[in-house]
């Protein structure tokens, strides 16, 4: 454990320092940027700086440490160290240099801390897990941190009853024979929902022998991550957003969405001009598939997508239900009804494109709860429906874990939290973090 967290520490100083000093030398190249000798004292303040953020001691809180959460905090410090340098340097009144400097430090340090953690992550060796608490849900959490991407794995579970203690194994002890035996890095703390005294005891277990401390906190199923600790005489108290978004809030996320569709359209339209004539020389049928789907309030729309399936394919649905894959939605792998064009277009997500239309017209958004058809939304019932508070996106929580693996009713629960949870970051780091797994074709 030790030389995992020295091998992630000393990668991202070195990162911090090559960016920094890269920052100031295009810089220097681009806009002129006046240097002097104290410069060279920048990366060495970078690190320092960083360090006392604390951003170079919490990699080995989580199981994946992803830098687009880390992002903001970058951006702010690069600010500040912005205005220090270009004062040193004469340039404090120019405001071009103050813009280049800022973006490019805030850029160089975002891509250099990503580039030392992905290179980290291939030399070290997995993260070994132990997961303790309810049955039912260390499976659950065995399963994913399998289908994840972070560089760990599930070794072995140890279940408890609830209000069953630590003592059943015999205190720390027993729990420390345990991780010695199985080469233990961390352990993942599942209890049960209703029992506090359990959790704090496996808690105390835990950190008394020594091995890095996961909890699943239920309780953010329900509430999202975006609270506020206060502390009121000794007893912490956890502030809740009231739900739905603000109508500010609102106007930001829509004018977000209307400026990323309409310059992906206009970047995209060549690409458009091939696909439409791919199509309509694959196969008979029109270009474009319109399919009604439920939108916010329970709207009714037409979402828009590149056809990729043959022209009777709706009518040829349930003749393959019984090949379906996936609860709560129609999923096939080798779909028959996919037109050769189709495959590639599915495989690239071109087929998509066309939903930029609906996101001016106001019916989607660029990131948001997956719009179900009527069939899968007439299943959402009671308090589920409020996932509907918000307009469905082209992307979201459900395509970055990847759409066609997640049931309806973990997708249900992932919209809930998107809506409680949303800010403009938010959105931002969903649709960054869509790129990479539609490349690596996941979820299709």
């Amino acid at each position: 454990m030790a030389r995992r967290e020295r091998a992630y520490r000393r990668a991202l100083v070195a990162a911090d320092a090559v960016a920094a000093s890269a920052a100031l030398l295009v810089s220097w190249f681009v806009v002129g940027l006046t240097l002097s000798p104290v410069h060279l004292l920048v990366p060495l303040a970078t690190v320092l700086a960083l360090e006392a953020g604390d951003l170079y001691d919490r990699d080995d809180l989580v199981l994946r440490r992803s830098t687009l959460d880390e992002a903001p905090s970058l951006l702010q410090f690069a600010a500040l160290a912005t205005i220090a340098a270009a004062a040193i340097g004469g340039s404090a009144l120019e405001p071009v240099v103050l813009v280049v400097l800022w973006l490019l430090l805030g850029l160089a340090l975002v891509l250099a801390r990503a580039a030392a953690r992905a290179i980290v992550r291939r030399t070290v060796k997995p993260e070994r897990c132990l997961v303790i608490g309810d049955a039912e849900l260390a499976t659950h959490v065995r399963s994913k941190v399998h289908a994840s991407r972070a560089r760990a794995e599930v070794i072995a579970t140890l279940p408890l009853a609830p209000h069953e203690t630590p003592s059943a194994f015999h205190g720390h002890l027993g729990l420390l024979a345990l991780v010695l035996e199985n080469d233990i890095d961390r352990v993942i703390l599942a209890p049960t929902a209703s029992d506090n005294r359990q959790t704090l005891e496996l808690i105390r277990v835990a950190k008394a022998v020594g091995v890095r401390v996961s909890l699943l906190p239920r309780m953010l199923e329900v509430v999202g991550s975006s609270v506020d600790f206060e502390d009121v005489d000794g007893v912490t108290m956890l502030g809740l957003r009231r739900f739905g978004l603000s109508t500010s809030a609102r106007s930001v996320k829509r004018a977000f969405d209307v400026t990323v569709a309409a310059v992906a359209l206009i970047a995209l339209a060549p690409v458009i001009v091939v696909v439409a004539i791919a199509v309509r020389l694959d196969s008979p049928g029109p270009i474009l598939f319109r399919q009604q789907r439920v939108g916010r309030g329970g709207r009714r729309f037409h979402m828009l997508k590149f056809r990729t399936m043959v022209q009777d394919a709706e009518q040829r649905k349930a003749a393959l239900a019984d090949r379906n894959e996936t609860d709560g939605f129609f999923k096939i792998t080798d779909d028959p009804r996919i037109t050769r064009t189709g495959r590639l277009l599915r495989k690239t997500s071109l087929d998509e494109i066309p939903q930029f239309l609906n996101v001016l017209r106001g019916e989607m958004s660029i990131v948001g709860p997956r719009p179900l058809i009527v069939d899968e939304d007439e299943r959402i019932v009671g308090l589920d429906r409020s996932r509907l508070h918000l307009t469905p996106g082209m992307t979201g929580p459900w395509q970055v874990l990847g759409s066609s693996r997640i049931p309806l009713t973990e997708m249900i629960s992932l919209d809930y939290v998107y809506v409680t949870s949303w800010s403009l970051w938010l959105d931002v780091k969903l649709l960054l973090r869509t790129f990479p797994h539609v490349v690596a074709r996941r979820g299709r």
